[in-house]
């Protein structure tokens, strides 16, 4: 019902229009718990649109990370364009691509942003590691940076301050990226990919076979250390960009902010298991965040 309500605050009247709107929702709700919680933060005519974005990205993801063997990286390649084309103008059989379409339209959010995104998922049809710290950054500027840009414009600045706010928008898209890259290293590297720069491994006399054996020796356990107090340097760098938002979303970044710090000292409390395991904020810790965090949402408002 709350979500309904949601879509009569945002003007989004279609029957068609609105179930396919319910369907980005499902998805961020199935695949985002974090994200999820955060959002419901944001007044209720701004979260459709997040949710919208949101599906945009978890199916990208999808198409690249196709688990029938039988679709080589051409074939992947091929079904991501084609797929893009169609949510361009709105039309094909993915429920979510409605809700798209018109997100991207009713904000204002410029389609090189979509482009750019898309470049990084091709990456990852072809690309299997990363050698620099470097090289992981241009991934990362349209793999997660770019995600900053595109909700800037439906979470909204304060007056005169969408410039200088998206830097810290995408500084704060690389933090969150690079906190999943360390929870995920084992899952990633069950599909073949490394995140973790080479030379980083190689810094700490840490090989890929050894994170094959899911043991965390010391030297994989200094590696982490060293890629976690990286991204909290970048939640460090991104924060002053919270105040450069318009008010009614600024609990909802900040509540995301804080919960995916926590994922970080949930890695560090586990003795850094994450080759066997995926860290995760329990439920009474994200409650503790995101409840006095409604309050003053609703104040905001």
């Amino acid at each position: 019902m709350n979500h309904w309500r949601a879509l009569d605050a945002a003007g989004i009247a279609d029957p068609k229009l609105r179930e396919s709107y319910r369907a980005c929702r499902a998805v961020n709700a199935a695949h985002g718990r974090t994200f999820y919680l955060a959002t419901a933060l944001l007044p209720p005519a701004k979260r459709p649109a997040v949710h919208a974005l949101y599906g945009f990205a978890r199916r990208a993801d999808e198409i690249v990370d196709a688990i029938d063997p039988a679709l080589d990286a051409a074939e992947r390649d091929r079904q991501l364009t084609e797929w893009t084309e169609l949510l361009l103008r709105g039309a094909g059989e993915d429920p979510i691509m409605p809700a798209v379409h018109d997100a991207i339209v009713r904000n204002n959010i410029p389609l090189h942003l979509f482009d750019d995104f898309l470049a990084s998922m091709r990456m990852d049809l072809e690309v299997s590691e990363y050698a620099t710290w470097h090289d992981l950054v241009v991934y990362m500027q349209g793999s997660a940076a770019t995600i900053g840009s595109q909700l800037l414009p439906i979470l909204g600045s304060v007056p005169g301050s969408m410039n200088e706010a998206e830097p810290y928008a995408r500084t704060l898209g690389i933090a969150f990226q690079l906190t999943n890259f360390i929870r995920d290293v084992g899952e990633d590297l069950a599909r073949g990919r490394v995140y973790l720069p080479k030379d980083d491994l190689t810094a700490f006399g840490v090989t890929v076979d050894d994170l094959a054996t899911g043991t965390v020796d010391a030297n994989i356990r200094a590696l982490l250390a060293f890629e976690i107090s990286r991204a909290h340097e970048l939640y460090h760098s991104a924060e002053p960009g919270i105040e450069l938002l318009h008010p009614s979303s600024r609990d909802c970044v900040r509540t995301a902010f804080r919960l995916y710090r926590g994922i970080l000292d949930a890695i560090e409390r586990s003795g850094y298991r994450v080759l066997d395991r995926r860290a995760k904020v329990s439920l009474p810790r994200r409650l503790a965040v995101a409840v006095p965090a409604w309050a003053r949402a609703r104040r905001a408002r």
